[in-house]
């Protein structure tokens, strides 16, 4: 049995079970350990050398967990429910409200796509701009799973197909780069072509999920929604500046030190010593937020030690060979199976980006034995990288989305973002990427 696809099923499975992921990360981990090999003093010990790797981004989501009650607190929510309402009129024709709903998913989509090129802030955007937006999509009866998916598109599909911002670094840095490393020529490869193949993939999935399957009516409760925010909050032009000017600030701090952790600081200490919160509500708001994103860090913690258990056990480079092995000179069954074993990885390590130098080295070589062109060559790793990362538990590209939907309870990382990202995204970029390696 091969550990990583034994640990990763079993991840996948616990969670969708019900079963909290960072226990299932935890369980697959030892599971994985001892099936790879390790004692499980050994497998212990690499999952916790490998927890430091999360522990950036989890207090980063603290901060910003932070952040964000303290926006909830400056009125912008109930400004923007109270416009939603002026927009919809006594009567909410359901013309207006259609105009509204799908107007504020180009703006979500938007910023989303804008977070990854224009303004590489990633997923700092998310705590910021939805919590205050829950309100809104309730009013508007809009499928949470509907706006996951809008995010999680936002936040795949630019790096996959455009080289600027965090897609420089993915198609430049690491995809073309790796290849080269592998013996192949890309000084001709237009990255941009290759990928979009694919990309049309995760283009069909999102209008998919927009279109057909979330376009319904779905009720949330607001009585919720308020728990979470502030009570009873008044807001003036002051205030909503404070707050503009807060975020503003967080995220030209976090463009200029490239920290997402300096970034919600700022964002918070503009909102304190502007006295729109009150210096004796600080203490209050600032553990309100870390409990309302702690679940994200947690998971983003315990996903670190379970892809280091992974690569310790060395069977990801033997999934990788078995798959080569096991196709033999058949073009079209060898890219499937590359595909494949790219989705599995990336699933469980739930970072395209750290993917693509694991199955670089061995695949780059069989498909220039099979005859693949350079064009193919490039669009088969590049989308067997990103595979998995929507649709992993463990991806920041749905913990993201996860952290921002779920502040009030009423949205499952497992069934409203990850299923459902995975079934839009990961079975086209599968089928659209598998035409690629033909096509080209």
């Amino acid at each position: 049995m091969n550990a990583v696809l034994v640990s990763v099923l079993s991840m996948l499975l616990l969670s969708l079970a019900r079963i909290n992921v960072v226990i299932s990360l935890i369980t697959a981990s030892l599971l994985g350990g001892v099936i790879g090999g390790l004692s499980i003093e050994q497998t212990v010990s690499s999952f916790n050398g490998g927890l430091g790797g999360g522990a950036q981004i989890a207090l980063s989501y603290a901060l910003l967990g932070a952040f964000a009650v303290a926006i909830s607190k400056s009125g912008i929510p109930h400004m923007l429910a109270q416009s939603i309402a002026t927009l919809l009129g006594q009567s909410g024709s359901a013309r207006r409200i259609g105009q509204i709903r799908y107007g504020l998913i180009g703006v979500i989509m938007l910023v989303s796509v804008s977070s990854q090129n224009l303004i590489p802030i990633h997923i700092a955007f998310i705590p910021l701009l939805i919590p205050p937006l829950l309100f809104v999509m309730s009013r508007l009866r809009m499928d949470r799973r509907l706006v996951a998916c809008v995010l999680t598109f936002g936040l795949v599909t630019p790096y996959m197909l455009l080289p600027v911002g965090f897609g420089s670094i993915f198609l430049n840095d690491i995809l073309l780069a790796n290849i080269s490393k592998s013996g192949l020529d890309v000084s001709g490869i237009d990255p941009f072509r290759a990928m979009l193949i694919p990309a049309l993939g995760m283009i069909a999935g999102l209008l998919i999920a927009v279109f057909i399957s979330y376009r319904g009516k779905r009720d949330y409760d607001e009585a919720l929604i308020a728990r979470v925010e502030s009570r009873a909050v008044t807001y003036c032009g002051r205030t909503l500046l404070v707050a503009l000017g807060a975020i503003l600030g967080a995220f030209v701090v976090q463009l200029w030190t490239d920290s997402m952790i300096l970034g919600g600081l700022i964002g918070f200490l503009i909102f304190s010593l502007s006295g729109v919160l009150k210096w004796s509500e600080g203490d209050d708001a600032f553990t309100e937020g870390m409990k309302m994103l702690a679940m994200v860090g947690f998971i983003m913690i315990a996903a670190s030690g379970f892809a280091q258990v992974l690569r310790d056990t060395g069977h990801i480079a033997s999934l990788v060979s078995a798959s080569a092995a096991l196709v033999g000179d058949h073009p079209g069954l060898a890219a499937l199976a590359m595909l494949l074993v790219g989705l599995v990885i990336t699933l469980g390590i739930g970072s395209s980006f750290s993917t693509i130098p694991i199955i670089a080295a061995i695949y780059v070589p069989l498909a220039m034995e099979l005859g693949f062109s350079a064009m193919a060559i490039v669009a088969l790793v590049g989308t067997a990288a990103a595979l998995g990362d929507a649709g992993s538990p463990a991806s920041d590209s749905t913990l993201g989305p996860t952290a921002g939907l779920n502040v009030d309870g009423q949205h499952n990382h497992i069934w409203d973002t990850v299923v459902p990202t995975f079934l839009h995204y990961n079975l086209p970029l599968l089928l659209f990427g598998w035409a690629a390696a033909s096509i080209l």
